[in-house]
């Protein structure tokens, strides 16, 4: 039997991965960053094969991980979360500047960036692991603290998107409560569902200034369903 929270347990950042040029590029929000040797530095990074970046990543072989700092806005993460790259330019509007290998790197709440020529590609199923040697890497704020999944789940109150290699089917994690009264709260922006059940905290205790985690509208603007 898999008990589902026990994945919650395992710790992660959350980062913007770009990959492309200047006449083509594309990103996506990422859990899996990680560094896999020290000599030479060479991190690997996760990308589901339906993702538009995936693809970008294979041809060009380059690719980014801007490192976004705990108060990244909603409609930073919305755009890199929650939209494909194949209907809209997600670069567009965007701070990005482009490293030595031409990748571009997204500087929109990044507190640090990493550039990587991309040294092996492994198949895990649904995704594709790219192991990257890393060629540049600059910290952009000294004194802001970086963005973790946990912090992403118990205090944005965000979701992983479906494509997300630590995405789970909120079926999995039902929770029941005898003599407890459940509601819905529809985002009548982006159409996002806060479900008291689902969540560690119910919608009416969440603080005034919280906004929706995928588009950022705020929290008295839902409407409950």
């Amino acid at each position: 039997m898999i008990n589902y929270e026990a994945l919650f347990k395992v710790s992660y950042g959350l980062y913007v991965v770009c990959s492309g040029s200047k006449k083509k590029g594309n990103g996506y929000i990422s859990n899996t960053v990680f560094q896999v040797t020290s000599d030479p530095p060479r991190f690997a990074t996760c990308c589901n094969k339906d993702n538009h970046t995936a693809g970008i990543i294979k041809t060009s072989g380059v690719f980014s991980v801007s490192v976004l700092q705990q108060d990244a806005g909603a409609g930073t993460i919305g755009n890199f979360g929650y939209k494909s790259g194949k209907d809209a330019d997600k670069l567009s509007g965007m701070d990005v500047r482009y490293g030595e290998t031409g990748v571009p790197i997204v500087l929109n709440d990044a507190i640090a960036y990493l550039e990587f020529r991309v040294e092996e590609t492994i198949d895990v199923g649904t995704h594709l692991m790219f192991i990257g040697k890393l060629v540049n890497a600059e910290v952009l704020d000294e004194t802001a603290e970086p963005l973790t999944y946990l912090h992403y789940r118990k205090v944005k109150k965000g979701v992983a998107p479906k494509n997300a290699p630590t995405y789970i089917d909120k079926s999995k994690l039902e929770k029941t409560a005898e003599g407890e009264v459940f509601a819905k709260y529809e985002c009548p922006a982006c159409g996002y569902i806060y479900d008291d059940e689902k969540e560690d905290v119910k919608f009416a205790d969440l603080s005034e200034d919280w906004v929706c985690p995928v588009c950022g509208e705020d929290k008295s603007e839902f409407i409950k369903l």
